[in-house]
């Protein structure tokens, strides 16, 4: 037993030892943490806060894309993304599943409201390897308010909903090259969010894009607010709100346009801009392949805005700047005569040839050669009249050489080519030499503006929505002045002569009843691998530059049209003038410009009838020749559009307003300016389809009115015989077979 004593002794001394040291050291980190505040390299008053302080996201709105009206084009909207819970885990109670329950009937009712068939949805719900819960793809994603409480009213067990921000484009397929759109990406710090892909949406990701602010609070351990807890709010900060020179209604215009002709033709491409000379404005810009910026559906067809991003032989349309230049410089008589048919630039230059295979018309004057789109006349002019050098310069003071600098991303430059006689005086006619279509827009303001080009632009200004502030402001800018305003004016009046002359290329395509057009037609040859040009009936980039009305334009309209399918019997011209007619007429229309046809205008004002009993009103406003259109069972008139100071044409219809009940009228054979002249004195929301008249609305004629309706109406041509028919044309550009290198 005494043996055994000492060695109790020395383990109890060896604990003791280690015991004593793992206090001092407890006793030392105790009052180390007690001195620095910090542990592990933490602070811990900073962690015991975390651990009592709450924090939220407050997620910054990406700013929203307007039209020149305030329309919206591009905006965040909250969305739903459908999700079935499968696990019975979820299910506490079994009076009141948490999960599907019933996959047959669930199926069955989903189907009615999301885009996926029953038995693909049964299939997902049934899936084995017992899933906690599934989703439904693309069908499931992006479901408005209004679905999700139709699905919720069902009270279908396991079904849930996970809301989402979507961006929102209202107008479907409505100038998708130049508003772009959106997707979810990573950044540089891992996180998804949201970000523009292409267009504006991409070009002005970061002025869209806000910054995410937060709502921090003091909570206890349970995550509750404390009562006397500090709250911190840092406010997010919205991205700024774009307003374009769009015009959602010259867009529908041009979309319903484009539409109807990329259907009916099936083209290679289609291009079209519709401008105002005065600004330098984009009021709308078109291309087919297209795209839906929702459902990405044709984006795989061209990423690339075709207006400013391809370059191309421009064809005759090249002929209105020539003649500008020869104006100016005081070398065009439009009275002198010259052989047509075909002209050598030098010896040994291949021949230039005009479109009719070289046969032209005989002698004729200058003025006939613009008219009929000579390219012999052109071809004269840059070689003997203006000269080489004088030419190349004024392709410099038209801005064919550089960029416009338009707003939008990706702008391209042209091409001169400008080496050789024959590529200078081909140049003259559109051939050899490729420039973009933005660049003949902002080249052709300056003959439809007293000379002075303006820039195009497609942004009018950025404003923050926080503070109404305004970021960026765009201004009218003049980017030169190539020709004098009496030289634009003579240029517009020769090629008013296209259009309205049966000599001119144009004429019985691109006149439009009540105003005078100004224009140039083009045919352009499409070059092939290996060098030369295409062949055929088709092959070609049909176009016309055209702008009204002629004595002091309003816009400007460029539509091109490549390789439409037409048989021989059709002019290339056929499907460009199906966009620029009632593109370039309902937009005159809509902007309330007044017809040139002043033999049908009244020359006093519309008379002022407001406060005139109904059956007066009526008496006066036909006394005037015009047809009065009475809204409301009431005995008295309260208001009436148009005003008193606007001019009328003879059996237009003027809207009056009644003290009574009001109700719709039948809109039927009624033009888009009448229809809108009802729209506005009821205080209603306008949709259009198509272009023409009225044939049919969704409103029933009779029903009552109530501020704030939708009015839809569905818009169809006139049926009336073509002034064409029987008529045989040759399109500008027709193959040559002796000679393929120089045609219009």
């Amino acid at each position: 037993m005494n043996k055994k004593q000492p060695n109790i002794n020395v383990g109890a001394a060896i604990l003791f030892i280690i015991f004593g040291l793992l206090f001092f050291v407890l006793l030392f980190r105790f009052i180390s943490i007690q001195v620095t505040g910090e542990a592990g390299g933490q602070a811990l008053a900073a962690k015991a806060k975390q651990l009592y302080e709450g924090q939220n996201v407050i997620e910054a709105k990406r700013g929203t894309i307007y039209d020149r009206n305030g329309e919206v084009i591009a905006e965040d909207a909250s969305s739903y993304t459908l999700v079935a819970v499968l696990s019975d885990k979820m299910t506490t109670d079994e009076e009141h599943p948490r999960h599907v329950v019933d996959p047959e009937k669930t199926a069955k009712e989903l189907a009615a409201f999301i885009d996926m068939e029953e038995s693909e949805i049964y299939k997902r719900l049934t899936v084995g390897g017992d899933p906690f819960q599934v989703e439904f793809g693309n069908a499931g994603r992006n479901l408005s308010i209004q679905t999700k409480k139709e699905i919720e009213d069902l009270k279908l067990p396991g079904i849930i909903f996970q809301q989402d921000t979507n961006r929102f484009y209202p107008n479907g397929v409505f100038a998708s090259h130049l508003i772009g759109y959106v997707d979810k990406a990573k950044n540089k710090d891992g996180k998804v969010v949201t970000q523009g892909m292409m267009g504006l949406e991409k070009s002005l990701n970061e002025l869209l894009t806000g910054t995410n602010g937060s709502f921090a609070f003091e909570s206890d351990l349970w995550g509750y607010l404390l009562p006397n807890g500090e709250e911190v709010i840092k406010p997010a900060q919205n991205g700024n709100d774009v307003y374009l020179t769009i015009d959602k209604k010259i867009q529908i215009f041009l979309e319903d346009a484009m539409s109807k002709v990329d259907e009916e033709y099936n083209p290679e491409q289609m291009i079209a801009i519709v401008a105002d000379p005065k600004t330098g404005d984009i009021l709308g810009m078109s291309q087919r392949p297209t795209f839906h910026p929702k459902t990405k559906e044709g984006i795989d067809q061209t990423w690339r805005n075709l207006a400013i991003e391809d370059s191309f032989e421009p064809g005759s349309t090249m002929k209105i700047f020539t003649l500008a230049a020869a104006i100016e410089e005081g070398v065009f008589q439009p009275n002198a005569q010259f052989e047509s048919g075909t002209y050598k630039v030098t010896e040994k230059s291949p021949v230039v040839r005009d479109h009719n295979g070289g046969k032209g018309w005989g002698t004729i004057s200058y003025l006939e050669g613009i008219q009929r789109s000579s390219n012999v006349a052109i071809a004269k002019m840059v070689k003997e009249q203006l000269g080489y050098e004088t030419f190349r310069e004024y392709l410099t003071e038209f801005g064919f050489d550089r960029l416009t600098g338009i707003d939008l991303p990706n702008e391209t430059n042209g091409k001169i080519v400008y080496d050789w006689p024959l590529e200078k005086a081909t140049t003259g006619f559109g051939q050899g030499t490729a420039i973009t279509p933005i660049q003949q827009i902002q080249a052709a303001t300056a003959v439809a503006h007293d000379g002075k080009m303006k820039k195009p632009h497609v942004i009018k200004e950025i404003v923050n929505p926080d503070n109404e502030e305004i970021v960026q402001k765009t201004e009218t800018e003049i980017t030169g002045e190539p020709i004098s305003k009496d030289t634009a004016k003579e240029v517009r009046d020769i090629l008013e002569t296209v259009v309205s002359s049966e000599n001119g290329t144009g004429f019985n395509r691109y006149n439009i009843e009540g105003y005078e057009v100004a224009g140039k037609t083009g045919t352009a040859q499409i070059p092939k691998n290996g060098g030369g040009y295409l062949t055929g009936h088709s092959n070609y980039v049909f176009s016309f530059l055209g702008m009204a009305p002629a004595d002091d334009p309003e816009l400007i309209v460029y539509v091109a049209v490549q390789q439409p399918d037409i048989d021989a019997s059709t002019n290339g011209a056929q499907p460009v003038a199906e966009i620029f007619n009632p593109v370039m007429k309902n937009s005159l229309s809509y902007l309330n410009i007044e017809p040139t046809d002043y033999a049908k205008l009244q020359v006093n004002e519309t008379p002022n009838v407001s406060g005139m009993s109904v059956e007066t009103a009526k008496q006066k406003l036909e006394e005037k020749g015009l047809k009065p259109i009475v809204i409301g069972d009431g005995k008295k008139v309260v208001e009436q559009v148009p005003g008193d100071t606007f001019n009328m044409m003879e059996g237009e219809r003027v809207v009056i307003k009644t003290d009574g009940k009001l109700s719709v009228p039948d809109l039927t054979g009624w033009s888009l300016r009448d229809v809108m002249k009802f729209v506005k004195i009821s205080n209603l929301k306008l949709n259009t389809v198509g272009n023409g008249y009225v044939v049919e609305q969704n409103l029933s004629p009779g029903s009552n009115l109530s501020d704030g309706d939708y009015l839809i109406v569905d818009l169809q041509p006139a049926h009336r015989e073509s002034e064409l028919d029987g008529e045989e044309l040759t399109p500008e550009g027709e193959e040559d077979k002796e000679n393929k290198e120089v045609t219009d």
